[in-house]
C-alpha cells in the first residue's frame, strides 16, 4: 500500500539530573561535595532512507521517543550522552510542525537529515554549586526538558516527468509501455488510486516518471483524488498532458485541456508554467486528419505546446514522445537551476534562541492564590532540595531577583497571602 501522508509525535530525552553526593574525607564537612553532571538526552532526527518508498511504517507505530540522558554520579563522574533517535523516511518527504504549521524541513536527497527534537542537556552535580559559604551544598541542577512535538510527514514524488490528464485517458497505459512499471489498468475511473513510478532508458539514458492519476475539474478543492495527487506534481520538472483525442466518454479534448491546466493553476501557479508537451491518446481511434484532432492540434500549438499523435496500446507515437521529454529535461539541466525555496525552523525549546525561557510569569489564580511560573523556574524548582536551607534560598533568590515579588506586590500581595510555585505552596512574610 502507498501511503504519503502520516502523523507522530516525537519526544527527545531528557537530560541526566546532575548528582549530590560527598565525598569521605576527615575534617572536610560532610566529606566535600563530588556529585558529577547529568548527561545529555538524546536528539529525535529525521534522516531520508534511498531503500524506502512509502510512509507505510508511520501507520502503525505513531509515537518515538529519544533516551534520557544518565544521571550524574558520585566521584564526579558522569556516563555517556543518550543515543539520538534516527528516524528513516523515504526521500522526498516533508516535516512539518502540525502546532505551527511550518515545514521544517524538506529532505529531498537520500542522505539529507536534521534535528527535529533536540534532548534536554545535563543538570550540574552539586560540586558546581560549592563556594565559600555553602561549603556543603546538598543540591544540584536537574536536567533540562524533554521536547514532545505532533509533526506531520507528507511525502512527495521525486519524478522527473509526471502525465497528467483526465481519469482513464491512458495514462497508466503510457507508464506500462514506456517504463518497466506494471500499474493497474482497467476501463473505468480512478483505476489508479496511488501514485505509479517507472524508468524511462532511452538514448542509453533515462528518467523517473510518474503517473499522476486522480485529477478531475475541482481538484485543487479536494474533489475525486484532488490534493492527494496534486502535491506530487510539485517535483517534477516536465509533464505530459494526456488527452483522449477521441472523445471516446463524451468529453470534448480542447475543454479537458484547458480544465486540468486550470486545476494546476488554481493549486499552484507554478505547476502551470512547467514545460508541458500533450499526448493525443487514442488516435487509432481517430484518423490523422479528422477535423476534431486537426483543431486541438492547432489550438495547442497556438500556445506554444507539441502535440505527439499517440496509440498506447499499441506503442504507436510511444517513443517520440519520450524522445521529446529526454530532450527537453537535457535543455533544462544545461540551464541556470533555479533556486529551490529553503525553509527555516528554530526550535523554540532550546535556551539560546527562546528569548523568555528565563523569564518569570505572575497570575493570580481563581482561589486568591498567586503563582508564579517560568521555564527555567522550573528547572530550579526541580532542582531544589526542599529540606536544604541553603536550596530553598536558591530558589528563593532567584524569585527575587527575577522581580516576581515586587510584580506581586504590585498585584495586591500582602502579608499572610499563599504562593505557589507549580506544587509547593508557602505563606509570604515581610521582612524587615
Amino acid at each position: 500500500m502507498f501511503v504519503d501522508r502520516a502523523k507522530i509525535i516525537i519526544k527527545s530525552g531528557k537530560g541526566g539530573n546532575g548528582a549530590v553526593t560527598f565525598r569521605r574525607e576527615p575534617f572536610v564537612p560532610e566529606g566535600g561535595p563530588d556529585g558529577g553532571d547529568g548527561c545529555k538526552g538524546g536528539d529525535v532526527i529525521f534522516m531520508a532512507d534511498a531503500s524506502l518508498r512509502t510512509l507505510m511504517d508511520f501507520r502503525y507505530k505513531k509515537k518515538y521517543e529519544a533516551e534520557n540522558g544518565q544521571d550524574g554520579m558520585k566521584k564526579k563522574r558522569f556516563g555517556k550522552n543518550a543515543e539520538d533517535l534516527i528516524i528513516k523516511v523515504p526521500p522526498g518527504t516533508v516535516v512539518i510542525d502540525e502546532e505551527t504549521g511550518l515545514v521544517m524541513k524538506d529532505l529531498v536527497k537520500a542522505g539529507d537529515s536534521f534535528v527535529a527534537a533536540r534532548g534536554g542537556k545535563g543538570g550540574k552535580g552539586n560540586v558546581h554549586f560549592k563556594n565559600s559559604v555553602r561549603q556543603a551544598p546538598n543540591f544540584a541542577e536537574a536536567g533540562g526538558f524533554a521536547k514532545e512535538r505532533n509533526v506531520i510527514l507528507e511525502l512527495k514524488l521525486i519524478a522527473d516527468v509526471g502525465l497528467i490528464g483526465f481519469p482513464n485517458v491512458g495514462k497508466s497505459t503510457i507508464l506500462s509501455v514506456s517504463t518497466n512499471s506494471n500499474p493497474k489498468i482497467a476501463n473505468y475511473h480512478f483505476t489508479t488510486i496511488t501514485p505509479n513510478l517507472g524508468v524511462v532508458e532511452i538514448f542509453n539514458d533515462g528518467f523517473v516518471m510518474a503517473d499522476i492519476a486522480g485529477i478531475i475539474e475541482g481538484a485543487h478543492q479536494g474533489a475525486g483524488l484532488g490534493h492527494k495527487f496534486l502535491k506530487h506534481i510539485e517535483r517534477t520538472k516536465v509533464l505530459i498532458h494526456v488527452v483522449d483525442i477521441s472523445g471516446s466518454e463524451g468529453r470534448d479534448p480542447i475543454e479537458d485541456f484547458d480544465k486540468i491546466n486550470n486545476e494546476l493553476r488554481l493549486y499552484n501557479e507554478k505547476l502551470a508554467l512547467k514545460p508541458q508537451i500533450v499526448a493525443a491518446n487514442k488516435m487509432d481511434m481517430v484518423s490523422a486528419d479528422d477535423p476534431k484532432y486537426l483543431e486541438f492540434k492547432a489550438y495547442i500549438e497556438a500556445k506554444g505546446m507539441k502535440v505527439f499523435p499517440v496509440s498506447a496500446p499499441i506503442h504507436e507515437g510511444i517513443h517520440e514522445l519520450m524522445a521529446e521529454a529526454a530532450a527537453i529535461l537535457h535543455r533544462l539541466e544545461l540551464e541556470t537551476p533555479e533556486e529551490e525555496e529553503q525553509y527555516e525552523f528554530f526550535d523554540f525549546e532550546r535556551d539560546d534562541v527562546e528569548e523568555d525561557f528565563k523569564e518569570v510569569y505572575t497570575s493570580v489564580a481563581d482561589d486568591g492564590t498567586y503563582v508564579i511560573e517560568g521555564k527555567q523556574l522550573k528547572k530550579i524548582f526541580d532542582s531544589t532540595n526542599f529540606n536544604d536551607s541553603g536550596s530553598l534560598r536558591y530558589l528563593y533568590k532567584y524569585i527575587e531577583k527575577k522581580g516576581a515579588l515586587e510584580e506581586l506586590k504590585r498585584m495586591g500581595l500582602e502579608e499572610g497571602d499563599i504562593i505557589r510555585v507549580f506544587d509547593y505552596e508557602f505563606e509570604y512574610i515581610e521582612e524587615f
